[in-house]
């Protein structure tokens, strides 16, 4: 497959990934005001407090120095320029609503700011306002430049409201952007070639493939959620990793192109961006601040109360939901790694789990399921009635159509 190198420190070359502000320090007399600082328990919460802070500021803003990458290698940052706000917005990226002053909250609103040129969004990028894009714009000769461009964990995982229009909203950090069209983003770039390009714009909105970079293969899954993960040690699809640092390092280093080293024996990958590590220090801290998010609950009204204690019978019975699905978060991923016979995906060419490190798939947890839509890691059920439907068939469950329908409602109640 014709796909893009560039050498890079150690062994080999590394393959073309399909895919700052700092820390916020809250004072301790700040803290104090809200609650003291009297005992050890206080210090504890003090600590944490802080590390989950520095945690949403590196999710939210830090690039792990990726932009050597993203501009110097790709020359991203030549058709960004270009685009329109409505141009980005269709390619779901997303608009901070909290970091527009009410000057510019006013100009888009009475229509004296266009969304129609490119001028907007280096605006924009100027006012960190593009979520998930570190933009760095010069002045020169009077007109605004885009010079260097890198992406943090907020593109892919996080999105917004729509409160103040659509894509345009207040952060909804670790909700998956299933609207974002990462290959179709990766595909402007100057330094590919028509056929590349065609493997990335084939992914679609919501895709993304985190091991074609490493192995050449094209088969992209859905974006995860980054919530509800407190308390699961097993936290990508193929549980590859016992903790969410293992996965962050992996995107981080391989995905991002942030400088740093991620090493898989189980793969034979060893990449090496160095020589600077801007990644293990802030580990820590950003695995504080996803662990700290939960899953949302499900919308007031979003289903039907007695169907789904109907159908939580159904889940923990006739539909042998709970032999798997065990536990507060609904899996039962940190004793058991499951056989690719087991997924509702498989089989599918190429396998997933067979490029994974485990050659397994974990049992997805269900806290937050209502709101990631498609399901399955390679989406290919659009809702949660087809998703009860391929396993009533796939496991010759009998349901009747009542039970699925219950069954739907109780998935939607978590």
């Amino acid at each position: 497959m014709d796909v893009l190198t560039f050498p890079r420190r150690g062994a080999g070359r590394l393959w073309l990934p399909a895919r700052l502000a700092g820390a916020l320090i809250v004072t301790a007399a700040s803290l104090a005001a809200c609650g003291g600082l009297d005992d050890d328990d206080d210090d504890g919460a003090f600590s944490q407090a802080v590390l989950v802070d520095q945690g949403r500021q590196i999710f939210r803003f830090d690039t792990f120095g990726d932009e050597a990458f993203w501009t110097d290698t790709l020359r991203l940052h030549e058709p960004l320029a270009t685009l329109t706000p409505v141009d980005a917005l269709a390619a779901g990226l997303k608009v901070d609503s909290e970091a527009l002053p009410a000057d510019v909250v006013a100009g888009i609103q009475n229509g004296t700011i266009s969304l129609t040129s490119p001028a907007t969004t280096l605006a924009l990028l100027k006012l960190n306002a593009v979520i998930g894009v570190k933009g760095t714009v010069e002045t020169v000769n009077g007109v605004d430049r885009l010079t260097r461009v890198g992406i943090t964990c907020a593109l892919c995982h996080s999105t917004v409201d729509d409160s103040f229009a659509p894509g345009v909203g207040k952060r909804l950090d670790g909700w998956p952007n299933r609207d974002l069209n990462p290959g179709a983003i990766i595909a402007l770039s100057p330094a590919l070639t028509p056929a590349q390009q065609a493997v990335y714009n084939s992914w679609g909105p919501g895709m993304y493939d985190p091991r074609f970079n490493l192995d050449g293969l094209n088969k992209p899954a859905v974006i995860p959620p980054a919530y509800g993960l407190q308390d699961i040690h097993r936290i990508t699809v193929t549980g590859d990793g016992e903790e969410i640092a293992y996965w962050n390092r992996y995107v981080a280093v391989t995905q991002m192109g942030g400088r740093g080293t991620f090493s898989e024996p189980r793969l034979n990958v060893n990449v090496d961006n160095g020589p600077e590590d801007l990644v293990t220090a802030k580990l820590p801290a950003l695995q504080a601040y996803q662990l700290s998010l939960a899953a949302p609950t499900p919308p007031a009204g979003s289903f039907d109360a007695a169907a789904a204690t109907r159908g939580q019978a159904v889940f923990q019975g006739a539909g042998g939901c709970a032999a798997c699905h065990s536990g507060p978060q609904f899996t039962d991923a940190n004793t058991t790694l499951h056989p690719v016979t087991d997924s509702m995906a498989e089989p599918e060419t190429p396998s997933y789990a067979a490029r994974s490190a485990t050659k397994l798939y974990r049992t997805s947890p269900l806290r937050g399921v209502w709101q990631h839509a498609p399901y399955f890691h390679d989406g290919s059920s659009a809702t949660l009635a087809d998703v009860v439907s391929r396993y009533n068939t796939r496991r010759s469950l009998g349901l009747t159509a009542q039970q699925q329908a219950d069954l739907v409602e109780y998935l939607k109640s978590l």
